[in-house]
């Protein structure tokens, strides 16, 4: 049977991770209001939006994003604004819950 990993309410008061290199233990997805959407049929593969992802979300295989790890991403909308404009594969959606 798997383990089940820390949530938010699993990390210390004042938000510090006392151990190093454990962001992947973290599901921090449940955090965000909103969340990307990509599509990879208008996508050019110009990875600035895995550049700049500030939760590593960006699924990157071979030189080319493959999808959006949700369970990771917090809703910041740092993909979709630095995908080219004539390009637009990511917007931001409300979260449904």
């Amino acid at each position: 049977m798997s383990e089940k990993l820390p949530g938010w309410k699993d990390i210390p008061i004042g938000g510090m991770i006392l151990e190093a290199g454990n962001a992947a233990k973290y599901e921090t997805g449940t955090w965000r209001s909103s969340k990307p959407i990509w599509d990879p049929d208008k996508c050019i593969h110009c990875l600035q939006c895995w550049i700049y992802c500030p939760d590593s979300s960006i699924q990157v295989k071979n030189e080319k994003m493959t999808g959006i790890d949700y369970f990771h991403c917090k809703g910041c909308g740092l993909c979709a604004s630095v995908c080219p404009d004539k390009v637009q594969a990511i917007t931001m959606v409300i979260e449904e819950t």
